[in-house]
């Protein structure tokens, strides 16, 4: 979606490394080569947690190392906020990048959305944080962005924010909501855990599968190639992208020994 988002403004988006297909992780250094190869004051696109589509968040100490290059270069941090809670289950971890960010004084917008942790995705609501170098530009800004809402959308529904305002602000509702995330986030983590058992212990799939317990979120990046990914679909009926990206939250105690069979043949070229 982000491509559509930013051509449809006239702004031709640039890819970075970011995925090393070879590890099927983080490709780090790249990642800090394009920032330091970038002109300086490049606004880049981050996740703020539970990378989509590759499930690769970096390090706490990594974190670290890109917002000193943000700050060398005076870069402009543009994070997506989807899935806060979705990756670790605690809502305060998973902002812990957006918050060390802000910390260190890095310029940002951060797009907030609750569509997924708090089950709204019909309503598509969210929030607009704006942090600026100085009050002075943070009301420039502001002005800026009153002029675009009023263009663009005006006077939006209503109904989710009210929902999304009246847990936040009651005490027992937030709390439950803390524990549904927990929840939700704890499931996909086990069922990772399942999987990665399952072939590793049970089929002995040929390769090695400790990427589906590194990466977080409700996606992973496989490792399947197109072709097996194909097969996946066409023969077992099993949907992912020809690019090997499978929605964890999909996966359940009845169909997980399946899924991994499944996978198991494609890899043996045996489905």
């Amino acid at each position: 979606n982000h491509h559509a988002i930013f051509r449809n403004v006239g702004i031709e988006p640039i890819d970075y490394a970011y995925y090393d297909p070879k590890t099927i992780g983080l490709d780090f250094e790249g990642f800090l080569n394009a920032l330091r190869s970038a002109p300086a004051s490049s606004p880049f696109l981050l996740h703020a947690c539970a990378h989509n589509p590759t499930g690769v968040d970096p390090t706490t100490e990594q974190w670290e190392k890109i917002a000193d290059l943000f700050l060398e270069k005076k870069h402009f941090a543009f994070f997506d906020c989807a899935y806060q809670g979705f990756a670790s289950g605690d809502l305060d971890r998973d902002a812990s990048a957006v918050r060390y960010f802000e910390q260190r004084g890095v310029p940002m917008l951060v797009c907030q959305s609750f569509a997924k942790n708090a089950g709204l995705y019909g309503e598509r609501v969210g929030a607009l944080h704006i942090i600026g170098v100085d009050k002075p530009a943070t009301d420039r800004i502001r002005s800026q962005v009153s002029v675009l809402q009023r263009s663009e959308i005006s006077n939006p529904p209503s109904h989710g924010a009210r929902i999304m305002a009246l847990i936040l602000n009651d005490g027992a509702l937030f709390a439950q909501w803390q524990e549904d995330v927990k929840t939700m986030a704890h499931r996909i983590i086990d069922m990772r855990e399942k999987l990665h058992n399952e072939l590793t212990n049970v089929l002995h799939t040929p390769g090695n599968w400790d990427h589906i317990l590194r990466q977080i979120g409700m996606f992973s990046f496989t490792g399947l190639n197109a072709e097996q990914s194909k097969a996946m679909v066409e023969r077992a009926h099993i949907y992912l992208t020809n690019n090997g990206r499978i929605s964890m939250a999909g996966l359940n105690s009845k169909n997980l020994r399946y899924v991994a069979e499944s996978i198991d043949k494609a890899v043996k070229g045996e489905l």
